[in-house]
């Protein structure tokens, strides 16, 4: 004879209720494991599809059974005990999977711009612009996405509710301390916005900020990461690249004109030392063949100033080029032309004597 608690136990609603629960979960998995391998083999001709797809495969892992539960739970009636609760905390964690899935397919898309121009070409500029286009922007959405993610499980809450409401109802205090709170927060996504749109600054752009030489390495939705000549960081505030004067030598392209400026003695001929300059960048394989000229563009009481100017593809092989033409004038004159280095010139003569009376 079956007992009738037994009866009564397999007849709840909660019994139903949990059977259901746990065959929308194994559902969701097994239609998440099914039709995953198929939408990756339809988008496999996209780079960009394919990488978005490969970004949320673990996210939509969760976000599937999980949708499945709510409405599992939906389903069940009101006045089952503690459904509320359960509701609460399925809904939450489908807000924290939707949030994530989002977060995930932007970030998967920004990489996928990146990897579909790369940066490692002779002309990147495109490529360094499309780039930091996607990192910025896609920061920037995340930002909103998870801010938006953030709000929609304090909604959630009823009491949570009714105190924002309470205070966005008050005499106006924390609206403007709401406000004064969030201007660096806002002011920084102003400008990463600004930074996207009209980019001042790229990655891998050639930079002078505050004096200091360096690439642009990293570029996040509050701050850009300088990388030194010599291996150090510089951190510098969005909002300090948009209000403030810097250098930027690839803004428009990478190719650069440096300079070599040396003192000479006036006795120095300028048509050997020209011809020695042409010599020295024929045979400097960095030199990309665009101009190497020589003036004198400042004179002394003493010596006379010589500039050489020299071109290059781009600052590191200008910086190159200048010291290898430095030192191969400095040899030149050293060889053929030792008296032609800036000396002291003076002038030795007889001292007139003063003659005094004697007494």
């Amino acid at each position: 004879m079956i007992d009738s608690r037994y009866l009564q136990f397999t007849s709840s609603p909660w019994l139903v209720a949990a059977a259901s629960a746990v065959a929308a979960v194994v559902i969701g998995l097994i239609l998440h494991r099914i039709f995953l391998p198929i939408v990756r083999r339809v988008v496999a001709f996209s780079v960009h599809a394919s990488t978005v797809v490969q970004y949320i495969a673990r996210p939509t892992r969760l976000l599937v059974p999980v949708f499945g539960l709510q409405l599992v739970w939906e389903a069940q009636g009101s006045a089952l005990p503690g459904i509320r609760y359960l509701r609460l905390i399925t809904a939450l964690l489908l807000t924290f999977a939707v949030t994530w899935t989002a977060m995930r397919a932007i970030g998967g898309f920004s990489d996928a711009v990146v990897r579909a121009h790369p940066v490692n070409v002779t002309d990147n500029l495109a490529a360094r612009r499309l780039q930091t286009q996607a990192h910025v922007l896609a920061r920037v959405v995340m930002m909103v996405v998870l801010i938006i993610g953030i709000a929609s499980a304090l909604m959630l809450f009823p009491s949570v509710r009714q105190i924002g409401a309470g205070l966005l109802a008050s005499a106006g205090i924390a609206g403007i301390a709401a406000g004064v709170a969030a201007r660096p927060v806002l002011s920084n996504l102003i400008a990463g916005l600004q930074l996207a749109l009209s980019q001042p600054i790229r990655l891998d752009d050639v930079v002078i900020i505050e004096g200091e030489w360096g690439r642009v390495e990293e570029i996040t939705s509050t701050y850009v990461v300088i990388r030194i000549w010599d291996e150090r960081r510089m951190v510098v505030p969005l909002q300090w690249i948009i209000e403030n004067p810097f250098q930027n030598w690839t803004r428009t392209s990478a190719e650069l004109l440096g300079t070599v400026l040396l003192w000479v003695d006036f006795g120095v001929p300028l048509a050997p030392l020209r011809a020695e300059l042409e010599r020295l960048c024929k045979t400097d394989p960095e030199w990309d063949g665009r101009l190497a000229s020589l003036q004198v563009v400042d004179a002394s009481e003493r010596a006379m100033q010589i500039r050489a100017l020299v071109s290059a593809a781009d600052s590191s092989k200008a910086w190159n080029v200048r010291c290898r033409v430095r030192e191969g004038l400095i040899d030149y004159l050293q060889r053929h032309h030792p008296e032609g280095l800036p000396r002291i010139r003076a002038e030795v003569g007889e001292c007139p004597l003063r003659h005094t009376a004697t007494p």
